[in-house]
Parts: C-alpha cells; structure tokens; sequence
C-alpha cells in the first residue's frame, strides 16, 4: 500500500518532494510512536522542566508509564486537533533527520524525549546524536547507579543535578592508549582534544587548566584537570587514575578540593566539586571511601575506546579545525 500511494503522489505532484515509499513508513511510524497521549505527556514534561528545569530524571521516570502502550491512531476532526498538538510540542522542534535516527535507535519515550531535550538544550547535529545513541549516552547520564557523596554534602537544589552531571562511564574515544597505560599520557590527549573532551563531559563545563600548581608548606601539587561548571557556580576537580580506585584516591581529591576551596573559590562561587575518574571501581568500598568526606565527590569509570562504526566516524565534524581556530584568535 506504501509502494502504491508514493507512486500515485510522485504521479499527481512530480515536484514534491520527501514522499519516498521510506519516507512514507517512517511518516506513519511516527504516528504510531507519538498518539495524541503521548503529545499530551511530551507538551506537559516540557512545561514542568521549563519551571523546574533541574528535575529531569524525575521527568524521564514519569514518561516510562507510557512504554509499551498502544493507542487507536485517530482521523479527521480529532487528527486536526493531533496537528494543532504536535506544533506545540518539543517534537515539532527538532529537523526530520533527527526523528529518523529516533525511529530508527530508540525503543523509549523516556530515553526519546530525553535525546530531543539534549539536541535541543545543546544543538546537538543528526551525527553527534547517532555517536550519543551508539555510546549510550542516555542510559551513561541518566539510568547509571552513580557514586557519590552529593546528597549529604551538597544542598537538595544542587544534589539533584550534580547527581545528573555525572555520567558512568565517560567514554573518551578519541584518546590511544599505547601499552600500559599512563595517566600524564592521558591527560595530555585529553586536553589536546580539549573540544571532544568538553562535549563528553557534558554542558556547562569550561576548561581551566591541567597539572594546576599550588604550594602548601613549600611543598608543591599540582591538579590534573580543572574545571568550573557554570550551572553549578562551582570549580570542578577531576582526578585521572590508570588503575581501579582505591580508597587511599577519595582522600587525595578531597585534599586537592580542600586547596581549590581555600586558593580559588570565591564568596560566590559554591563549594567545589571533586570527580574521579578510575579504570573501574567496586561500588561498595567506593560508598565507603566516601562516607566520611565532608566535600564532594563523584567517582566513575572511563573508557578509553568504545567501538562505533567506521562510517560514523567519517562523518565527525573536524574538531581539530576548531581548536585550531579558536588558538589562534
């Protein structure tokens, strides 16, 4: 029947274009996926994060109620009013390419609406969206156990999304690990790409420094890698180990978030932010470790590779290119 209608509107209006017989499918997958209830949910969870736009894990737990539900695709009148709908929606804000990928990637309305609010909040291209998806990039930020000690350290407005800053793992493709591996050759290669570097950790985040240097009781340290997370009005420390974490690590940070609270922070700046990044970790020695710090800490893997396929990778944007650019200005 597809077959058929796009050969009869090819026939009646030969200068239209985009009613492939694929294109036809994924039109009417796209009804099937987005009924008027789910329109109804997208709109209101759009609305509630524009109030509250820091609850956006309890926005995607309330979308799951709609998973594997069917709803009747309805006609005429009520399909005016379906229109009127999906023109209000985040949906009707995002390009085709973008839906396609969607389709085509993901099973849930939680982890689509979750993908359409990061493309929209961060501009992100159809290309990046394909690497995010393949990376798993939602189920990295949003559904991972995270390990931290934000919620007895943080005040309940900041606890909530710096939970939600976290990702586990972060995946730095774009670093070669050569033989054993070694955490100054990592952090080098990090900030060489200090571009892709950024996009992994996620918005918000400007790159401050690496192997930043204070002297205390003329005894020199040196941080691997500094950050300030505008959002959250707080420098981050992020701390690189080539080995799983141990719990000697938790008191390291803590120390090097002890020196950035009394040297750089200021009166309005909140209390930093300490990240550590390990080969692996045990979660519950992890918890341990940071029961008793009084700032805080994330800990989460890394990876210094993840498979995505080759054709994803020809079509990266020239990364370098920019950071070329913007050295030179």
């Amino acid at each position: 029947m597809i077959d058929e209608l796009s050969a009869d509107i090819r026939k009646d209006f030969p200068l239209l274009k985009g009613f492939s017989a694929r294109n036809l499918g994924y039109m009417k997958k796209f009804a099937e996926i987005y009924p008027i209830p789910v329109l109804q949910e997208y709109l209101e969870s759009v609305e509630l994060l524009r109030k509250e736009p820091k609850k956006v894990q309890q926005v995607i737990a309330k979308m799951e109620k709609f998973e594997n539900q069917s709803f009747i695709i309805l006609q005429h009148r009520v399909a005016k009013l379906a229109e009127g709908l999906f023109l209000e929606t985040i949906l009707s804000k995002v390009g085709w390419a973008h839906h396609v990928i969607l389709m085509d990637k993901v099973n849930t309305h939680s982890e689509r609406l979750w993908y359409l609010l990061n493309t929209l909040e961060n501009g992100i291209s159809r290309n990046i969206l394909m690497i995010q998806i393949e990376s798993g990039l939602f189920k990295r930020q949003v559904k991972a156990e995270k390990v931290s000690n934000f919620s007895n350290t943080l005040p309940a407005m900041q606890t909530d999304f710096a939970t939600y800053m976290l990702k586990d793992p972060y995946i730095f493709d774009f670093v070669q690990a050569k033989g054993k591996a070694d955490e100054r050759d990592i952090e080098r290669q990090l900030t060489e790409h200090v571009t892709k570097f950024l996009l992994e950790l996620g918005q918000g985040f400007a790159f401050v420094g690496k192997q930043v240097h204070f002297e205390i009781g003329q005894t020199d340290f040196y941080v691997d890698l500094l950050f300030y997370h505008i959002k959250l009005r707080a420098y981050v420390v992020v701390e690189l180990k080539t080995g799983e974490f141990e719990p000697g690590d938790a008191g390291q940070i803590n120390f090097y978030v002890n020196l950035v609270n009394d040297k750089l922070k200021t009166a309005e700046d909140n209390d930093t932010i300490g990240i550590l990044l390990c080969k692996g970790k045990n979660k519950v020695l992890a918890e341990y470790a940071l029961k008793s710090i009084k700032h805080p800490i994330g800990v989460s893997d890394y990876q210094l590779s993840k498979a995505i396929p080759e054709e994803l990778r020809s079509q990266l944007p020239q990364i370098d290119d920019l950071e070329k650019e913007l050295i030179s200005q």
